[in-house]
């Protein structure tokens, strides 16, 4: 990687760690073998296409197009997310920069904007369904007769329920029927029940997690952001959202080049949180190798302060309570080559 490019990422991963929350050339980073091959992925998540009303979940189309630019120009391999989740799964190889596009809630503008620009690249991509809005004929949404013809094209269906309301403050036998009204219209409508889900918001608890998984989806995606990886809970696997302000090339680059920051024991386990701060800490995976330069960074609080209670154990100072509401923390740490391991939570803050 050029030394330009390698100093822009670091300098942009800094930035980004901590607003978000909204190496030596020619080594292989860890995690990919000699050939080329890894066992990891990046998922983008985009949500509607140049609505300038909204643009927490809206990216520019100037914005959207450059990112097309850099994963046809670039050293990646955009493909199907259920190839990738297949290969995690059985420890087939995937390549280097391997790279998949999800978009969520099936907006008007997705179909009219994103969708032409995706095949026109030859892209691959996943749709994350909610059912309620098309069926009331809502005029920012697409028509199941547009659904069909998504679906006919090749493109994947997921679910994001029903509606696109927060699941995590709701009793479990409405988020278990919101599911099955949500996967009954995807089935009736196209004939395909969804293997695949996306957290409304991201948000998600211990309780609806589990409820996600009864409900015998495959995998299931917050926003937080990270990398996959085997090892990954494939019941709240990590995206990197997209939008206006978080939308800048720089930050699709230094996404795209990601490498996961696998940890196990981490807690608190329940991302709806009981204790404010949390009290965050993890166990880092021995391939990772010196964690010294690990940073963490907490949404609107800046960089924490992190113990290290064992070689490999490390515990997240959280300063000042969250507000109610999602929150996020980000750990970064910097990897060969000038790409940067990734660990993102989201919490959500009870009213």
């Amino acid at each position: 990687m050029p030394f330009r490019r390698a100093a822009t990422l670091f300098a942009v991963a800094a930035a980004w760690a901590f607003q978000a929350l909204a190496g030596s050339p020619g080594v292989a980073a860890p995690g990919v073998a000699a050939d080329g091959t890894a066992n990891t992925a990046v998922v983008f998540a985009y949500d509607r296409f140049g609505e300038d009303q909204t643009p927490s979940i809206s990216i520019r189309i100037d914005q959207f197009e450059a990112h097309l630019d850099e994963l046809q120009d670039g050293d990646y391999q955009v493909l199907p997310l259920p190839r990738i989740l297949e290969a995690l799964r059985s420890g087939a190889p995937l390549p280097d920069r391997t790279v998949a596009i999800t978009i969520d809630e099936a907006s008007r503008s997705a179909f009219r904007e994103a969708w032409p620009r995706l095949k026109a690249a030859g892209l691959p991509f996943t749709l994350f369904v909610a059912t309620d809005a098309i069926d009331r004929g809502s005029p920012t949404h697409v028509t199941w007769a547009e659904v069909r013809q998504l679906a006919a094209a090749g493109v994947t269906l997921g679910g994001l329920g029903a509606s696109t309301q927060s699941l995590v403050s709701r009793p479990a036998e409405e988020v278990r029927a919101e599911l099955r009204r949500m996967a009954d219209r995807l089935q009736a409508e196209t004939g395909q029940r969804p293997t695949l889900f996306a957290y409304p918001q991201g948000e998600v608890s211990a309780a609806v997690r589990t409820i996600v998984t009864e409900q015998g989806f495959a995998a299931a995606f917050g926003q937080q952001s990270g990398v996959l990886h085997p090892q990954a809970d494939r019941a709240t696997l990590p995206r990197f959202v997209m939008n206006e302000s978080f939308g800048s090339v720089d930050r699709f680059r230094l996404a795209a080049n990601a490498l996961p920051l696998p940890v196990t024991d981490l807690t608190p386990d329940d991302p709806l949180l009981t204790a404010n701060p949390p009290s965050i800490g993890f166990t880092v995976s021995d391939e990772v190798g010196d964690i010294g330069r690990l940073a963490c960074f907490a949404a609107g609080q800046g960089r924490t302060a992190l113990e290290r209670v064992t070689e490999d154990r490390v515990e997240v100072r959280i300063r000042d309570p969250f507000p109610p509401g999602r929150t996020r923390v980000n750990c970064t740490l910097p990897a060969p080559d000038g790409r940067w391991r990734w660990l993102g939570m989201q919490f959500v803050v009870p009213e």
